[in-house]
């Protein structure tokens, strides 16, 4: 956007080997995207590697945030990752803990923390002569305040809300001079608001919405694009996650209308 506010677009990682279906998403939300995010082994299921979507991005032309997640993941692996993504360009992460694994138990082997230490020393080190340091970024919910060792990171993606006051309320509880971009999500249909009621209680969805949404299947893409000016009417924010879902292209279309 003209002002410097930015939109990361969240895409679905393909579950099968074939990337037609993230090629579709990112040629389609590339005019309203300033960058896309790759999620890894969402929802707990094995997706094709966050960074090699995320090369894919760069190939097509634009930017990109490769999410690692520390749950499927031991030192050597994740060292492992570094190099890979050195070998392609990608120079953004995520970091995240990773939801709870349909099949399987976590590593237990790092924490987010950890990956921060080790991202930030690899570039450092023999293997990655000549490589820039990694932008690294870290989520934070909105009922904690953020841990301290947080601002080591590059920039914070807060987790995704339904009330521009909560927020601000997050920002006002946790200052800190890293860009902070908040996660907002399209309410696809009252099924999906309570599938995310029941899988993640901290997020807080309005009853009207869900009403409206039950009513009009558009109205969750109006909300979410509402919901987007008026944060970055606050000027409190360096941008906004958006996670579009299956309604990537009336996203695209309706922000398309205000650039």
């Amino acid at each position: 956007m003209p002002d410097g506010f930015r939109v990361i677009c969240e895409i679905e990682p393909p579950t099968r080997p074939d990337l037609k279906h993230a090629r579709h998403q990112i040629g389609v939300l590339s005019p309203v995207s300033d960058s896309f995010l790759i999620p890894d082994n969402h929802i707990g299921r094995a997706t094709v590697s966050s960074i090699a979507v995320a090369n894919e991005v760069q190939a097509m032309g634009g930017s990109s945030i490769a999410c690692v997640n520390s749950r499927d993941r031991n030192l050597l692996g994740f060292r492992r990752d570094l190099l890979t993504a050195a070998a392609y360009g990608v120079d953004q992460f995520l970091f995240v803990q990773g939801d709870k694994p349909s099949v399987g138990d976590r590593t237990g082997e790092l924490t987010v923390r950890a990956m921060i230490e080790e991202a930030r020393a690899a570039t450092d080190q023999a293997p990655f002569a000549g490589v820039e340091p990694f932008r690294l970024g870290v989520t934070a919910g909105h009922r904690r305040r953020m841990a301290g060792w947080k601002q080591a990171a590059d920039f914070i993606f807060v987790q995704v809300g339904y009330s521009v006051d909560a927020f601000l309320r997050w920002r006002e509880a946790n200052p800190t001079d890293l860009p902070v971009y908040a996660g907002v999500m399209v309410l696809a249909s009252a099924g999906m608001a309570t599938r995310l009621r029941a899988s993640i209680p901290d997020i807080e969805i309005p009853d009207d919405l869900v009403d409206r949404v039950a009513s009009s299947p558009a109205a969750g893409v109006d909300a979410a694009c509402e919901q987007i000016q008026a944060l970055r009417g606050t000027g409190a924010f360096a941008g906004v996650h958006l996670v579009p879902v299956s309604r990537f292209r009336e996203v695209a279309a309706q922000l398309e209308r205000w650039l």
